[in-house]
């Protein structure tokens, strides 16, 4: 299928799908309708649809979507069946734990190693001084850095990484960074999504008095 440009919104949806669609056991019928994978998710009937063809010409009126052929279409259109190599830097608390989570690999993450003012020991993906990030980005030609430094320090960080080739930076630290045209930017903001469920919370809990 033809790739189409899609918003920001359908994209941050359609990892949604992917996951339920993975977990549903084998054994039952092997298609899905997007009527059926709304109420799963509690969306609307008619977003789904549209999402789902952005995506997918598998679906069949009143048959649906074979599922398997769903899940590749969709790791397919999102580049999940081909690993994107990543270089982390800041080896915290934060940095050791998602160097360390396995489950990245699933969703076509490969996070090489990371960099550190400090580096120390680390088990499994190695951890190297900051100096080598550009040698180490330019030889596996990588395009995509992390960044779980502190805030003071992510704008410099950010101006290193785009130095030295990379093309689309996960933020995790709580700024803004300023970056050229062309360079994408995903804000990993824990704050805001702390502040918005809490906020769903209480209505949730004012609802119910």
């Amino acid at each position: 299928m033809e790739r189409k440009e899609i918003s920001k919104s359908v994209l941050k949806r359609l990892p949604n799908y992917l996951a339920y669609l993975k977990t549903i056991p084998d054994g039952g019928s092997p298609y899905i309708s997007a009527t059926a994978l709304a109420a799963a998710l509690g969306m609307g009937e008619v977003q789904v649809r549209k999402d789902l063809a952005m995506v997918s010409d598998g679906g069949r009126p009143k048959v649906g979507y074979l599922r398997e052929g769903l899940i590749d279409d969709i790791q397919q259109f999102l580049g999940y069946d081909n690993l994107n190599d990543a270089v982390l830097i800041g080896a915290g608390k934060l940095g050791r734990a998602l160097l360390s989570y396995t489950g990245f690999q699933e969703y076509g993450l490969n996070i090489l190693a990371a960099f550190d003012v400090n580096p120390t020991a680390g088990e499994g993906k190695p951890i190297y001084p900051i100096s080598r990030l550009e040698s180490f980005c330019r030889t596996y030609k990588v395009l995509m850095g992390i960044i779980t430094v502190p805030v003071e320090q992510a704008q410099e960080v950010c101006d290193q990484l785009i130095a030295c080739g990379i093309k689309a930076i996960w933020n995790f630290a709580p700024t803004h960074l300023e970056v050229p045209a062309g360079i994408l930017v995903q804000q990993e903001n824990m704050a805001t999504s702390l502040a918005v469920l809490s906020m769903h919370l209480q209505a949730r809990i004012k609802e119910k008095k």
